[in-house]
């Protein structure tokens, strides 16, 4: 079965039509995709857009991605589309992958910040592309993650209703995401191909589709803004600081024993003694890069809620299928280095 064609209930089918009534009528929803819950409005209502930045306290100059229904659409929202994007939707969509692009006169300013470029996906969860199929091909919707600027992301529907419950006009619940990291950022210059933000789509795998390497954001000049892109970002309350291992076991004793209670994250299979007391609680998280992204944000939710006074991590492998991980952690943990 393809990404998002999962069988919907007549439950979800009621929600979901409400959620498209709110959107047309310039409400703000938060819904699921397979990356993480987004706040959505109208992306052509410019009041509605305005709500998104304001509910989530964000920058207006920060732009949002577009969340389209069909690879065909593609034409009514963006303009002088590169091969290789078309490529890439062609392939990857509906899917964790966002192509920045020359924006249509059918998107306005306040989505990309005044910039003549646009984020715009296809997301692969049945009821993102349900609400999308139900407001028709003449309208998208702008979504930022729903959550508070620069916070974690949410990956449930609790996630969102915890920080903006009482903020929008309602939450879809479509569980717990799938991928559960944000989705990749790719963008286009002449032939060159960038990688903007590592995600859910592997860059060896947008690599070996158009055959041809992709060049990291930083050796782009001038910079592309894009979603995410801050030193600080994704980051829990509690402060978070990512070691390797013998430096994590030496500083969890060490705080251990001046009665601070600690969160303790590991991923390499190996327990130390010195995490058995009660002032630790241990996860060890899955090897599998693609698992450890799933489910990474639940957990630093949980730990997050659960009054602890350090999060301790160990810092992510540095083989290339763990790029996204990387990214989040070291801006998740950026205010606390």
């Amino acid at each position: 079965m393809a990404p998002g064609n999962e069988k919907l209930n007549q439950k979800q089918l009621v929600q979901i039509s409400a959620a498209a009534r709110l959107i047309r009528q310039g409400g703000i929803i938060a819904f699921p995709t397979e990356t993480v819950y987004g706040l959505g409005a109208d992306a052509t209502n410019t009041a509605a857009v305005q709500k998104v930045y304001d509910i989530k306290q964000r920058p207006t100059d920060h732009p949002l991605i577009v969340h389209i229904g069909h690879i065909a659409q593609l034409n009514y929202w963006a303009r002088e589309i590169p091969g290789s994007a078309r490529l890439l939707a062609r392939h990857f969509w509906p899917g964790p992958l966002t192509l920045i692009l020359k924006r249509s006169p059918h998107i306005p300013d306040c989505v990309t910040g005044g910039r003549d470029t646009v984020g715009i996906r296809l997301p692969a969860h049945p009821v993102a592309l349900k609400l999308l199929d139900i407001i028709g091909p003449d309208k998208a919707i702008a979504a930022p993650s729903a959550n508070l600027y620069g916070k974690l992301s949410p990956t449930t529907a609790a996630h969102v209703r915890t920080t903006l419950g009482n903020k929008i006009d309602l939450i879809l619940d479509g569980g717990a995401c799938s991928v559960g990291l944000e989705s990749t950022i790719i963008g286009f210059d002449d032939d060159a191909v960038f990688l903007l933000r590592p995600g859910g789509v592997p860059v060896s795998a947008i690599e070996s589709v158009l055959n041809m390497p992709v060049i990291s954001h930083k050796n782009k000049i001038p910079a592309i803004p894009v979603p995410g892109a801050l030193p600080s970002h994704y980051a829990p309350t509690t402060p978070l600081q990512l070691f390797h291992l013998s430096e994590l076991v030496q500083t969890a004793k060490k705080l251990a024993a001046q009665n601070l209670h600690l969160a303790v994250i590991t991923w390499s299979g190996i327990e130390p003694p010195q995490f058995n007391t009660p002032h630790i609680q241990h996860i060890c998280m899955s090897q599998d890069p693609v698992l450890y992204g799933q489910h990474l944000y639940a957990v630093l939710h949980q730990y997050d809620q659960a009054g602890y006074d350090y999060i301790l991590m160990e810092t992510p492998s540095a083989l290339p299928a763990w790029l996204a991980i990387t990214d989040r952690l070291q801006r998740a943990s950026h205010t606390h280095l």
